[in-house]
């Protein structure tokens, strides 16, 4: 198992949950916040009790190539559903706690592309990235021009242009 490998992705996948949330105020960029240590165990070895199996069959029926990490008390699965990579967080109790996927143009909702086309009709999507938790669900589009790299995030009828990037 590559260690390295898969911190890069759980920071990524933080990053993009972050981004998500929407920006901070003056006070919140300056305040610290300590955040608890994270343990992850090896996959080789990881089981899950039923209620957890259940819980994960009933919601992602579709779901190919699982691979399961215990974290801290909770269960990490990554696997792969309609052609969306998906990285899930469970509790012990097979409550789901968060659900990150993975994808391209093609799997953004209708309502969601039509809304980026009118006012990005010069960009291209190249990748999506969407966030449910707590019953919200985010949708981080990354989008690219010849001259620009940008982060866009949508959430129900909410836009918002996250980051901006001129290309060299």
């Amino acid at each position: 198992l590559n260690f390295k490998k898969m911190k890069k992705q759980l920071i990524a996948v933080m990053l993009a949950a972050f981004l998500a949330t929407g920006p901070l105020s003056a006070q919140e960029k300056d305040s610290v916040t300590t955040l608890p240590t994270v343990t992850i165990t090896s996959a080789s070895g990881t089981v899950v009790n039923k209620q957890i199996d259940k819980a994960f069959r009933k919601a992602f029926p579709g779901a190919q190539n699982m691979t399961w990490y215990e974290m801290n008390k909770n269960y990490l699965v990554k696997f792969i559903e309609n052609d969306m990579k998906h990285h899930v967080l469970f509790t012990k109790n097979g409550i789901i706690t968060y659900d990150i996927s993975f994808g391209t143009e093609k799997d953004l909702p209708a309502d969601m592309h039509a809304k980026i086309r009118d006012s990005y009709n010069e960009y291209n999507i190249y990748k999506v990235t969407n966030i449910k938790q707590d019953g919200r669900n985010i949708w981080v589009i990354n989008l690219e021009n010849m001259k620009h790299f940008s982060l866009v995030r949508l959430e129900e009828e909410e836009m918002e242009e996250v980051q901006k990037f001129v290309k060299n």
